[in-house]
């Protein structure tokens, strides 16, 4: 019977060994140094998804880009919001090879250069297909820098502060989208043609913020092993795990486990994508990763994310101004409710953090579909009004959820298969997003308050296979949490260094035999 997250969290002596470090993150002078780069250099990635989703509902409340486009609607206005997920989709096979074979920070680098192309195509378009296919470029270049940028977080970052930096991550979409709501507002009263194509041409400022920051970040320690440069992976983890203390037990022990493991992995696991499916932990594995994509966007939240003017003139509130006003405050309150839900990561389970946020979405949005009923057969004004509080309350549920989605695929799956699992997230994220961006015009214009009851049903799905299929990942290393999914048979090495070295602190003793020697040949000798 595998354990579970709690038990090995207890018995893990690098954990041991991590709990003795009392110094804040913001008291160590490497440590700082490595996030005031690491966090503009990895989360402008999802800034530039959340600018893309905030800039389009923007748009179609600015009169100059409606009239450029000629109205777009229903099925029209439904490709070009999903051509961003569609380029997405394309991606999906190139991204893990990518992050595999050249690193994280080179991801990073690929992806941020074709947003970059796409961004200048979008600024310049000059018909609907032109617009399209900027789209579809922008779409491409999101899933390499997500990529890679998720697991350089996650595999750079010390232990304590992982899980609310990887959270971080995703609820960097709302700075993204906060910044292209007030940008939108700002040129909304405009006239001419960049109205609509400054919002556009700024989506480039999160890519450049990324490649900028991304050379002064490390490579990930994990990448490094795996290609058979243990020295410097052991190098960059001295020096920021450690602030440059070569014999610190923790360090020692974190290279042990993170060595061991990863050269057993790649030893077991030699089959590509093959491997997904080779054993049920695996198997388990890639369903909770096509759950957590697919589940990140069929929650309700797409139908505001890019049609919130929509939903505002179902319930009567016409003005554009007006949609624009809310369209910004809705996105300042996701980015602080988003926050509060990152800093949730690190004191609650992640299976409670769960639950509790599909719950609340799922009660909530029933509210919001009984209302928007109410609406639509009594023209109740304050019908409308709680139209408008639902999608305000609905939010910090979604939020309680969002910043889980990389930190627990980081979690679930080893370093072999870290890649490809990021990659079906992604691929289910993008094709979830894409199908909902093309089908949530059509539903709302044919079947207006109806097309909600379909939201609730599936919320209910949605908890439900939360509640059965998600284990409890919280506590244990990376490498630990194999065990979890594998039982007996996961691969986990280095516990026997990991050993030596916690009862060697716990004597107060911080250095046995062979523990002075200037480099890693220890850890490699003992392993």
């Amino acid at each position: 019977m595998a354990p579970n997250a709690q038990q090995i969290a207890k018995e893990s002596h690098v954990n041991h060994l991590l709990a003795h470090d009392k110094v804040p993150w913001y008291n160590k002078p490497n440590l700082r140094l490595l996030y005031l780069t690491l966090v503009p250099a990895c989360l402008g990635v999802e800034m530039t998804s959340g600018y893309d989703g905030s800039v389009l509902n923007g748009l179609q409340s600015v009169q100059p880009w409606l009239d450029y486009f000629d109205n777009p609607n229903g099925a029209l206005l439904g490709i070009m919001s999903a051509a961003f997920s569609i380029g997405g989709v394309f991606a999906f096979p190139f991204v893990p090879y990518c992050n595999d074979r050249w690193g994280r920070k080179i991801s990073v680098v690929i992806g941020s250069a074709i947003i970059f192309i796409g961004v200048i195509i979008q600024t310049a378009s000059v018909n609907i297909g032109m617009f399209i296919a900027s789209r579809l470029i922008l779409g491409l270049g999101i899933p390499f820098a997500i990529g890679g940028a998720s697991q350089l977080i996650a595999e750079l970052s010390y232990p304590k502060e992982r899980a609310v930096l990887t959270g971080l991550f995703n609820i960097s979409y709302y700075a993204g989208a906060t910044l292209a709501a007030g940008v939108t507002l700002g040129t909304f009263f405009w006239t001419n043609n960049w109205s609509w194509r400054l919002p556009s041409l700024m989506q480039i400022a999160p890519s450049a913020l990324q490649l900028i920051f991304i050379w002064w970040v490390p490579e990930s320690p994990r990448f490094l092993i795996a290609k058979g440069k243990g020295d410097q992976a052991f190098d960059i983890l001295a020096k920021y795990h450690a602030e440059g203390n070569r014999d610190d037990a923790f360090v020692k022990a974190e290279f042990a486990e993170i060595e061991a493991t990863i050269k057993m992995e790649l030893e077991a696991n030699k089959r590509g994508w093959l491997d997904l499916m080779r054993t049920a932990g695996n198997r388990r594995r890639s369903f909770i990763a096509a759950c957590v994509g697919l589940f990140s966007q069929w929650s309700g939240n797409g139908i505001v994310s890019y049609y919130l003017a929509k939903v505002l003139n179902s319930v009567g509130i016409l003005d554009k101004k007006t949609q624009n006003i809310i369209n910004l405050g809705l996105m300042i309150w996701n980015l602080i409710t988003g926050i509060n839900g990152s800093l949730w990561c690190r004191v609650l389970n992640r299976r409670t953090q769960y639950l509790f946020s599909y719950t609340g979405m799922l009660v909530i949005f029933i509210c919001w579909t009984i209302a928007s009923a109410n609406f639509a057969q009594t023209g109740n004004l304050h019908a409308a009004g709680a139209v408008v509080g639902m999608i305000f309350l609905y939010y910090p549920m979604y939020n309680t959820m969002m910043p889980l989605t990389y930190n627990y695929i980081v979690e679930i799956f080893p370093y072999s298969t870290r890649a490809k699992g990021i990659a079906i997230t992604q691929l289910l994220t993008r094709a979830g997003s894409g199908f909902n961006q093309f089908v949530n015009p059509i539903g709302l214009q044919n079947l207006t308050w109806k097309f909600y009851i379909f939201y609730d049903c599936w919320l209910f799905v949605e908890t439900a296979v939360i509640y059965i299929f998600y284990p409890e990942t919280r506590g244990p290393t990376l490498e630990e949490l194999a065990a979890i999914f594998d039982g007996p048979d996961a691969v986990v090495g280095g516990q026997d260094v990991g050993a030596a070295l916690d009862a060697q602190y716990d004597e107060k003793e911080h250095s046995v035999d062979d523990l002075d020697k200037p480099n890693a040949t220890y850890i490699e000798d003992r392993v």
